[in-house]
């Protein structure tokens, strides 16, 4: 695990958590190094804060990911939701907001490391989160083994939030896999066909399989038990 951030104290709380779970740590203080440590130690994962002195977090993530496919889980500043989002579309898995507790963060990462999977897996014929059953050939969908009538549309959305079970998704980047390239900003179309695939998976609002990150996207969860 490559732990990056300018802050010793964050750096001390972070690595102390992850041994203490008997996972190898390592640290850099900032993107430059960030980077370097990725490719000469190739860790499982990077827990990466965005405020770096000499690099953007935003760019490190870039850079990253035209190369690796490695886990990022992102700290971001509260309020940040243009930051968090811009991480996101440059490829982060998933984000915690500062100040953040250290199960909620090692939760994060857990299930980054999970449900990371290679464009083999996630290219898979099936794909199955929780209770939630996708045919990817047969283009249909079943929950609790209970078949969904699903518009085309519905059902890419489902598919795009599958293929990346527990990560966020943000607007931006559903609305170019589902709609196409030409849309981005057309959040509205996100918001009603969201709400109407929630209503056919017949999510519990207290459980909810399609989980909404106001201000950045949306993910698909397993709410069966797990992470």
């Amino acid at each position: 695990m490559l732990v990056v951030d300018d802050e010793p104290g964050i750096v001390h709380v972070v690595t102390a958590a992850l041994r203490a779970r008997s996972l190898r740590v390592i640290s850099a203080r900032t993107g430059g190094e960030a980077l370097e440590r990725v490719a000469s130690d190739q860790p499982a994962a990077v827990i990466l804060d965005l405020g770096l002195p000499d690099l953007d977090g935003i760019e490190v993530c870039r850079r990253l990911r035209q190369w690796t496919d490695v886990p990022i889980v992102v700290l971001t500043a509260e309020g940040a939701e243009a930051r968090k989002v811009a991480a996101l579309d440059e490829g982060a898995d998933d984000y915690v907001t500062k100040p953040f507790s250290t199960p909620e963060l090692l939760a994060r990462v857990r299930v980054a490391l999970r449900h990371h999977r290679s464009a083999a897996e996630r290219a898979s014929a099936t794909l199955v989160v929780g209770d939630v059953e996708i045919d990817v050939l047969r283009h249909s969908a079943a929950v609790g083994g209970r078949a969904l009538d699903l518009t085309p549309k519905e059902f890419d959305l489902l598919l795009a939030l599958a293929r990346q079970p527990g990560s966020v998704l943000t607007h931006r980047a559903l609305l170019r896999q589902v709609w196409g390239p030409a849309y981005g900003t057309e959040t509205q179309y996100l918001r009603v066909y969201a709400s109407q695939l929630r209503k056919k998976l017949d999510d519990d609002p207290e459980r909810p399989r399609l989980v909404t990150e106001p201000g950045v996207g949306y993910r698909l969860v397993d709410n069966t038990g797990g992470d």
